[in-house]
């Protein structure tokens, strides 16, 4: 598929919640590269996203309405029509990225005794 996109997407890895109802049905997804204009997020197989959704991406601090835009497998590109709140950063969401960041640094650390890094 050639990517017909005007601004590059950065790949990222950060925790998203959709909404996917009218009644505040949410679904837990992992946005895996993102721009202001819109992201790919992977969701469950098996989930049923409707075309318009709220995406919810914490580590931004923004919610944004965004329109289905295509689906492979598991995979999902979204456009974003509006951005319509900042959320303030949680607690949570600090202890997540500390987590992140010395899961890695113990990964390196086993790496390089195990003599490959």
């Amino acid at each position: 598929m050639q990517d017909q996109r005007k601004i590059a997407r950065a790949k990222v890895m950060f925790g998203g919640v959709a909404e996917t109802g009218q009644h505040g049905t949410t679904m837990d997804c992992v946005v895996r590269n993102f721009t202001d204009a819109g992201a790919c997020i992977e969701i469950d197989r098996d989930a049923r996203l409707p075309e318009r959704v709220n995406l919810a991406v914490t580590r931004k601090g923004r919610s944004y309405l965004a329109e289905v835009i295509w689906r492979q497998a598991n995979l999902v590109g979204l456009a974003f029509r509006t951005m319509f709140s900042e959320q303030p950063e949680s607690d949570l969401d600090a202890r997540l990225r500390r987590s992140e960041k010395k899961k890695r640094e113990l990964q390196r650390r086993i790496n390089q005794l195990l003599g490959e890094g």
